[in-house]
């Protein structure tokens, strides 16, 4: 049994080692800490700090416990666990390894234990978009142990000022790595294509979707810009218009991507717009792989259950609004998702705003419409 004291001594000098190769990664390792414990098999993190099994460590060669403490620092950072949600954990877990280890197996001198979980043609990947393409395609992998905790992070149990300074913990380590990333000279060039995407991930920016809601509702019927050239050629002018009604069709996904908390945040929004506009009327979709409704939307009467659970795809729902959008008096289409799932082969024409849920689809990927980010 290796005592204590040389347990400490095995982390800090592979914590050493790992500043010593990397000033990127260095700069990551100094915001975590790093406790000894037999109530983890291997090594895990909480999405703050690492965690390591004594003889689990004590095993494996220098280069092997520098890829360990560098792996779960990498998931701490990139927020791994915060970022999970509602998604099955193991999946996830497997997800969020494929690009840790695809980072780290860039690393001169650094290396992983024997058998841990890599794939060449997906580490460069979004830890969200492998998970989809691990979950569409079937992908079987090797993992009993999760490396990522199941914690207060990983269920979304946070409060929001709790999650805030998890999150800003990260992006302050995050911004300075950067500054002290020497070995990269700044060049995107040199830094291994998953650890950008991951990056990009982190710091996008959080634009204000509540705003944009309500912009993007509310500049119609009376702020149309572009109403002569869809509607001059009819013989309609504006003012026969303003006392018209907009339709407003919003789906929701519900194949377990969007959690109730945030359906309820954006039922909650459209509910407060629908109060100050009467002239909008709501009706609402529920949709997995299938398609439910619609239901009308008040202001005030109670929702009606979601349903769903299944896979997840986007072209029931536009199939429907084929059959029964009416371009001639004005209407919106407001869908709220990860992003994750098939999307119709041609763009409607009429005006769609994807509400992507924390953690979803880049946005620059959404195929047509806007898109914006839903913070919660």
């Amino acid at each position: 049994m290796t005592a204590p004291a040389e347990i400490a001594q095995m982390i800090a000098d592979a914590l050493m080692r790992v500043r010593l190769r990397a000033p990127f990664y260095a700069t990551l390792t100094l915001f975590a800490e790093y406790k000894v414990t037999e109530q983890v098999q291997t090594a895990a993190t909480d999405g703050r700090d690492i965690f390591i099994n004594a003889a689990y460590f004590a095993g494996l060669t220098p280069a092997e416990r520098d890829g360990v403490l560098l792996h779960e620092v990498l998931h701490a950072a990139l927020l791994h666990v915060p970022r999970k949600g509602p998604r099955d954990r193991l999946v996830w877990n497997i997800a969020a390894d494929i690009v840790v280890n695809g980072i780290i197996r860039q690393q001169k001198g650094i290396a992983l234990p024997k058998g841990v979980i890599v794939n060449d043609e997906l580490q460069d990947q979004s830890v969200e978009e492998i998970y989809y393409l691990l979950q569409r395609d079937g992908q079987a992998y090797d993992l009993v142990i999760a490396d990522l905790l199941e914690t207060s992070a990983a269920s979304g149990e946070l409060d929001a000022e709790q999650r805030a300074a998890l999150e800003e913990h990260w992006r302050h380590a995050l911004r300075q790595a950067e500054a002290n990333a020497t070995q990269f000279d700044r060049a995107a060039g040199d830094m291994p294509h998953g650890l950008l995407r991951e990056l990009a991930r982190i710091e996008q920016a959080r634009l204000d979707w509540r705003a944009y809601l309500w912009r993007f509702l509310v500049q119609t019927p009376t702020d149309f810009g572009d109403f002569d050239r869809r509607f001059v050629g009819q013989g309609l002018y504006l003012e026969g218009i303003t006392s018209e009604s907009l339709r407003v069709h919003v789906c929701i996904d519900t194949s377990g991507s969007v959690t109730d908390e945030l359906m309820a945040v954006l039922l909650g929004e459209l509910r407060g717009i629908l109060r100050s506009y009467p002239h909008l009327q709501c009706e609402l979709y529920y949709a997995d792989a299938a398609l439910y409704g619609p239901y009308d939307l008040t202001p005030d009467n109670p929702l009606p259950p979601p349903v769903g659970g299944g896979g997840t795809d986007f072209r029931p729902f536009f199939a429907q609004l084929a059959k029964t959008f009416d371009s001639f008096h004005q209407g919106l289409v407001i869908y709220l998702t990860d992003g994750y799932g098939p999307f119709p082969a041609t763009a409607p024409n009429y005006d769609v705003l994807w509400v992507i849920t924390p953690g979803g689809l880049d946005l620059a990927e959404i195929p047509f419409g806007e898109a914006v980010q839903l913070i919660d």
